[in-house]
């Protein structure tokens, strides 16, 4: 044996020194989350008042939105700044930025991942197209979303011609990261965890930089009995680790071998969601899928598209993907959006985002705060609020096809449905339809560069985006357009010489 790399719990915060970058991988629902990690350090601040002023930086969601992932590091005096890539996980590190207590930056998920990849090789920085006419364009926000951001974190350049964006390396100290098992060299299984995402990446980077990688692992075995092809991780690159017996595959999860695709297991018929507004939605988006389609889902809405896929048993006929790294099975949703039940394949988060983009997604369903008149999404800061895209706009920059969901109002809106059509009793009080969006998540200027195909689907009608703005090209059946649709707008759009009806499907509460 090399050296001697486990520790006690309780030697890890000393491990940390005031004004450390850390790194923290997660993907909600406590998705490869170092929980006992994360614990200990917040425990060594509220006890000694150390680790202070550190910067956090996270690709995708971490937290439970109380207590655990990125909350345990939201106090004051703890942590100083935030580059996240996703943050309603913690409503305590969103208030903290809301009321400029911290400087808070996004970046996109994706990018955070392979920008990881970039540092480890200490090359300069991250090239690409990904952000482009978004808010983390410099032209924009350049990722800042509070006045205490002043950071430079992303440059506009050119090459051959051609715009893009070159995100600046961000040198991370100290990785607290989650594996399966360690042997007594130090090297790192992720058997039993239910996705890789950024690990390798986060780890290597931190090495590579003269930092400490922290793990913690279920399990200490001994030489030899890893396979080489087990190990994900190795021990060059591992600094200290600490054993939690009572680690579990997410926080209300213990252990299940078909969710970590160690085994295939038949799991029972998938139940249809009850009927709702959301199951209108996304019935209707649905009818934009076509066979042999590579996929992705977002979290909420989008959720329920996966749901019908596998209520139907239909799940042979697509190719869907999870921006975590995995490929198939029966995705779940919810607090546990991110796992999947019997995948077929188990890659690295920075490669899948490889994948997505350079165009492999032919169709991809995400969600919406506000869409514009311009085609523009808002889905990162909502209400004043730090939402932060995770990786929507890798997703929804590259896909062939973007369905974005969503209703078409929000707060006190009261529908009568399931005969068949709809009659709208009483508005949303928030309008989601807006001039301009608050924030640009989703470019509609960009998409129209790029050919993307783009539409967004309501309960009450469809848009579609168009160089010469959104067409409104389908209705809701017992719906007034004038009167539920354009007068509840902030603009006109261009309403389609063919204007067509939405299914009566749809709207019927019993139907498969």
């Amino acid at each position: 044996m090399i050296k001697n790399k486990f520790i006690d719990r309780e030697q890890v915060a000393a491990l940390i020194k005031d004004g450390d970058t850390v790194g923290l991988i997660g993907g909600g629902g406590g998705l490869v989350e170092a929980t006992l990690l994360h614990h200990e350090v917040e425990k060594g601040f509220l006890g000694t008042g150390k680790p202070r002023d550190l910067t956090i930086i996270h690709a995708l969601g971490v937290g439970d939105r109380e207590q655990r992932g990125l909350n345990r590091f939201a106090h004051e005096g703890m942590v100083k700044k935030v580059i996240g890539g996703h943050w309603v996980w913690s409503p305590r590190m969103q208030e903290l930025a809301r009321d400029n207590k911290i400087e808070a930056y996004v970046l996109p998920g994706g990018v955070m991942m392979q920008l990881m990849r970039e540092v480890a090789a200490k090359r300069p920085g991250l090239i690409t197209h990904v952000g482009l006419g978004t808010f983390v364009d410099p032209r924009l926000d350049g990722g800042r979303m509070n006045d205490a951001a002043k950071d430079e974190l992303v440059k506009l350049i050119e090459i051959d011609g051609q715009q893009y964006l070159r995100y600046l390396p961000l040198p991370v100290d100290v990785a607290l990261l989650k594996g399966s098992f360690a042997d007594e060299d130090g090297n790192i299984s992720l058997d039993e965890e239910p996705a890789n995402v950024d690990i390798y990446a986060m780890a290597a980077a931190v090495h590579n930089g003269g930092g400490k990688v922290i793990f913690q692992v279920r399990k200490r075995v001994k030489n030899g009995e890893l396979a080489a092809r087990s190990v994900r991780i190795p021990s060059a690159i591992v600094g200290a680790i600490v054993v939690d017996e009572e680690q579990r595959q997410g926080y209300n999860l213990i252990y299940d071998p078909a969710i970590s695709g160690e085994k295939v297991i038949p799991k029972p018929d998938v139940p249809m969601s009850p009927f709702s507004v959301r199951q209108i939605i996304a019935r209707r988006a649905h009818e934009e899928l076509h066979d042999g389609a590579v996929i992705n889902y977002g979290f909420g809405i989008p959720d329920e598209v996966a749901g019908i896929v596998a209520a139907r048993g239909d799940l042979g006929r697509y190719y869907q993907t999870i921006e975590h790294g995995t490929y198939g099975g029966t995705l779940l949703s919810g607090s546990m959006f991110g796992y999947a039940y019997n995948p077929s394949c188990m890659i690295d988060g920075p490669s899948q985002f490889d994948f997505y983009s350079g165009g492999g997604l032919d169709i991809a369903f995400l969600g919406f705060g506000e869409i514009d008149q311009h085609g523009n999404v808002n889905a990162s800061k909502l209400g004043g609020l730090t939402v932060g895209p995770g990786g929507f706009i890798d997703i929804a920059q590259n896909a062939q096809k973007m369905v974005f969901v969503g209703t078409f109002d929000t707060k006190g809106a009261k529908l009568n449905i399931g005969d068949g059509t709809m009659e709208i009793e009483t508005h949303g009080a928030i309008g989601k339809l807006v001039k301009e969006v608050d924030q640009i998540t989703f470019s509609g200027t960009q998409a129209i560069a790029q050919g993307q195909t783009v539409l967004y689907v309501t309960e009450r009608c469809v848009f579609e985006l168009h160089a010469d703005g959104l067409h409104l090209v389908e209705v809701a059946p017992g719906v007034s357009v004038e009167n539920d649709i354009l007068n509840q707008m902030a603009f006109r759009p261009i309403i389609a010489d063919d204007l067509q009806l939405m299914s009566s499907s749809h709207f019927l509460e019993n139907i498969t």
